[in-house]
């Protein structure tokens, strides 16, 4: 009697090409599921070893840099965030991606061990010290690098980065700029010049973030960092590289407040304001968000805020496993 094996084949995978070498097996980082892909999260380095590849297999990432630190000064400006790349998604999973994903083909899967760097946020002077925030570290997997937040300026022009740091204290001074060095599409966006009035308390800019600039301030606020991106490429819509916000002095004392962290992990800027003591804070880990500006009472011993440090930085990647 003849019988017909194609039932075996199929409930095995075979015959829907479902079988041993079909698909990416890989180890490294912290494995997820969701419905037929795996995501590896790294937030730190490691390796992420592929041991098997199907025939066109691609690997989806996302890449964010560590944020830039704030600076320590009277209005210091927000530090970058850490500079956002990631692919479109289309060949592991329907899930949504941020607008700098659009369009951005993941990575052909190869077999092979694959270092992962993961940015640290950019750190910052202590009191009595006042200076600028450094850079963030780069994060990096394969071919794909993002380049480290630009730190927040002192009396000066901020620093160039992923996204660019702002500009800080006396009036005048130009924010960083951004996708430093050049992506395609850009990795993150300028950010924000400190005040251009004379006679009114120092105030800083915001830091640029993954997809909003940094903002310059008011007459008496200092300026917003700019919105980050958000993505869910690990099963969870999460916004990240935020922008951190300026500081703002009180010399002579005036009312006002210190700018909000952008979107995305970014940090608050510190106020010595009558009307608005508070210190700032750092950009979150994980997120690439930069870091608050730092702000300086008058006159002494008036409460003396560093600037924060900057945010860490993430890879995740994602790919079919069945």
């Amino acid at each position: 009697e003849e019988r017909d094996m194609s039932f075996g084949y199929k409930v095995l995978g075979f015959g829907s090409g479902g079988g041993p070498g079909a698909y990416v097996v890989a180890t490294g980082g912290t494995i997820t599921e969701s419905g037929d892909n795996k995501i590896h999260t790294f937030t730190g380095p490691g390796t992420f070893t592929v041991c098997s590849t199907g025939a066109g297999r691609t690997i989806e990432y996302m890449v964010v840099a560590g944020g830039g630190g704030g600076a320590s000064a009277s209005g210091g400006g927000g530090g970058g965030a850490g500079g956002y790349r990631e692919s479109s998604g289309v060949t592991a999973g329907c899930y949504t991606v941020s607008p700098l994903g659009a369009g951005v083909a993941g990575l052909t899967a190869t077999v092979g061990d694959f270092p992962i760097a993961v940015g640290a946020g950019g750190a910052v002077e202590s009191h009595p010290t006042s200076g600028p925030g450094s850079q963030g570290g780069t994060s990096s997997f394969s071919s794909i690098s993002s380049a480290g937040g630009g730190g927040g300026g002192h009396w000066a022009i901020g620093e160039a980065g992923g996204s660019g740091g702002a500009g800080g204290g006396r009036p005048g001074y130009g924010g960083g700029a951004g996708n430093t060095p050049s992506t395609t599409p850009a990795q993150g966006t300028a950010g924000g010049a400190s005040h251009s009035d004379t006679g009114n308390p120092d105030r800083g800019g915001g830091g640029g973030g993954a997809t909003v600039v940094g903002t310059t301030p008011t007459s008496s606020t200092a300026g917003p960092g700019g919105a980050g991106a958000t993505s869910s490429i690990n099963a969870t819509p999460t916004a990240r590289g935020g922008g951190g916000g300026g500081g703002k002095d009180e010399d002579p004392p005036h009312a006002g407040t210190s700018g909000e962290g952008g979107a995305g992990g970014g940090g608050r800027g510190a106020s010595s304001s009558p009307t608005d003591r508070r210190a700032g804070t750092a950009g979150t880990v994980n997120t690439g968000g930069g870091g608050g500006g730092g702000g300086a009472g008058a006159p002494p011993p008036g409460p003396y805020y560093n600037g924060y440090v900057g945010g860490s930085g993430i890879v995740i990647l994602r790919y079919k496993f069945q």
